[in-house]
Order: structure tokens, then sequence, then C-alpha cells
């Protein structure tokens, strides 16, 4: 099968013809339809992710896809199944093996682009938002990165828990479709007078920081009281140095959140989570923001466009057509 394969670190990844796996006993094989990028595969691919697994492996963290084979143990899924799995890697491939406990059945109305660009970004966001901030309607919620894979979809969720949602992208385009989903002031992250625009809106409860290094630093100053901050991905590349003492004055809660941590300490969150959120789905209230989509042969294209800040929301690469 062909495989989207990470040999070197210090080389880019090539497209492999190499073995179809065969299932584990608590496996199952999937034709993988679709894979879904997310910024993490890109420091996966340089192998300075948390999670990097040892070399030779496979790019592509969460797919969507139909079950063609069943390890021994296997009786909650049969063949021909449809479904998403969150895998850490495996992706970028004809087929995957990956174990049934990160396998979700797909509601019948959600097709399968949508799915492999719906775990990880909205889990994220939901659990980011609901769990830990505890995020109440009438809070004034700031998007940093609002036009990314997970900063949409805090946007369309801040909404539907009645937040005040103030979106943060680049350039005129990126503002239009933040604007589009949902949010109800957006600013330029560029702007020189970013903390005075977000005084002048009386102040921000929630901060969802998917960006860290100079946005993070406008956002504290523009924290009222009693404020969460959520810590989610640093895409500038800047890791933000927190002083403690500008915290305890405003009385600043900071949250540090990573959604695949909770697949190994509390996967129940995860659960629950994504079970409100194909409600939510079948039901019309979120879909997926899919800007690009390619085929396996232009993987590196795919992980390109998300490098260079061109997608908004997710780049979806295609493996086999429905």
């Amino acid at each position: 099968m062909k495989a989207f394969q990470v040999t070197d670190f210090e080389k880019n990844p090539t497209i492999e013809n190499i073995p179809t796996p065969n299932p584990k006993a608590d496996q199952v094989r999937l034709k993988i339809m679709s894979c879904g990028l997310n910024f993490a595969d890109i420091l996966l691919k340089s192998g300075t992710y948390q999670e990097t697994p040892q070399l030779p492996f496979v790019l592509g963290m969460e797919v969507s896809g139909v079950v063609d084979a069943l390890g021994s143990n296997v009786t909650t899924l049969s063949i021909g199944d449809r479904v998403a799995v969150f895998g850490g890697h495996g992706g970028l491939a004809e087929y995957g093996c990956f174990d049934l406990s990160r396998c979700v059945q797909l509601p019948e109305k959600m097709n399968f682009d949508d799915a492999a660009a719906f775990q990880i970004a909205y889990g994220t966001s939901h659990l980011a938002l609901g769990y830990k901030a505890k995020t109440k309607p009438d809070d004034t919620l700031l998007v940093l990165g609002a036009s990314g894979g997970v900063g949409l979809t805090a946007v369309q969720l801040g909404k539907l828990m009645g937040a005040r949602v103030v979106g943060v992208a680049r350039g005129t385009h990126k503002m239009e479709i933040v604007k589009k989903e949902g949010a109800d002031f957006v600013l330029d992250s560029d702007d020189p007078d970013l903390v005075s625009h977000l005084k002048n809106l009386g102040g921000i409860d929630v901060v969802y920081d998917a960006v860290g290094g100079e946005q993070f630093k406008s956002a504290l100053k523009s924290c009222n009281p009693e404020a969460r901050i959520i810590l989610i991905g640093f895409a500038s590349g800047n890791v933000p140095l927190l002083k403690a003492n500008h915290l305890l004055v405003k009385n600043i809660t900071v949250h540090g959140f990573y959604w695949g941590g909770f697949l190994q300490f509390k996967p129940s969150a995860v659960t629950e989570s994504l079970k409100q959120l194909f409600e939510w789905y079948k039901s019309d209230r979120i879909k997926p923001h899919i800007s690009h989509k390619f085929n396996l042969d232009h993987a590196e294209d795919a992980l390109n466009t998300l490098k260079q800040r061109k997608s908004t929301g997710k780049v979806v690469v295609k493996i086999h057509e429905s």
C-alpha cells in the first residue's frame, strides 16, 4: 500500500510502498478514506512533538474510513462500519490498524471529510471551553488564531455556549471567515492597538490561545479579574513566559490543555464530549470548515499549506474516493 512515511527527521516525508498491516487482537483495520491534518503533524515530522513514535512511521493523526478487517477480540464493530479514529499517527496511508478503543462510529449523515476534520478540533475546543474554563453565557471569549483548525471550532462552540466571541486573525480574508463563523467582533493580529481594542470591548473573561508569543501578552493585559486562560498550543513558535505576580493581582487562572492526554487519564470526558458534539452535528448546529483538500500523492503540499498559514479551518487529505 502507499503511505506518506517519515524515515528521517532531517528529511521530508516521502510516499513509500509498504506492506499492508494486519490488525492485532484488539484492533481493526481501516480502508482509510480521509485524513485531517493538524499543526502537530508538522511537529511530528521533525521529531519535536511530545508523543513522537519511533522511526519509521506514517504521518496523519486523525482519520475516517471503513472497517475492512477485525482483530480476534473485536465484537462491537463489523466489516463495513464507518468510523473515525484519533490514532496519533498512521493516517496518511491507504490502510491502517487502530485500537478498537479509539474508534468512534459515524452518524449516518456525516461524510468522511467532515469526520476526519472533526475529533481533534471540536474535541479540543469543547473540553477546553466547557470542562476546563467553564465558559458561561455572557462571558467575553477571546480566540487567538481564530481562523485555524481549532480556532474556528472555538468560535462556533463559544457562540453555542452563549459567550460574546472576539476572534483574532491575520488579514482581511481570514478575518471575514472568522466573522462568517459567528464571531461578534474580529480583530487583526497585526493591529498595534490590540490591547486597547480588547479593553474597549470590556475586557476578556476567557482566553483561548493556540498561538502564544506576543498575542498571549496582549491577551493577558486585557484580562478581567478572575479570567481563565486556556493554553492550547504555540503556533507562533514562541512559548510565552508567565509572570506569576500578574496572575495573582487579578486572580487569573491559567489552564494547560492537551486533548490527547484525556484519552489516557480520563477517556470518559472525551466520550461524553464527542457524544454531545455529534448531536450538534446531526442537528446542523456545527460543521467543520475545510478550506483545502488534497489527494495522498500531494500530502507534502497539504502539509506545506498548513505550515505556511495558507489555510483556514482544516486541511484534509483524501485517500480513497467515496
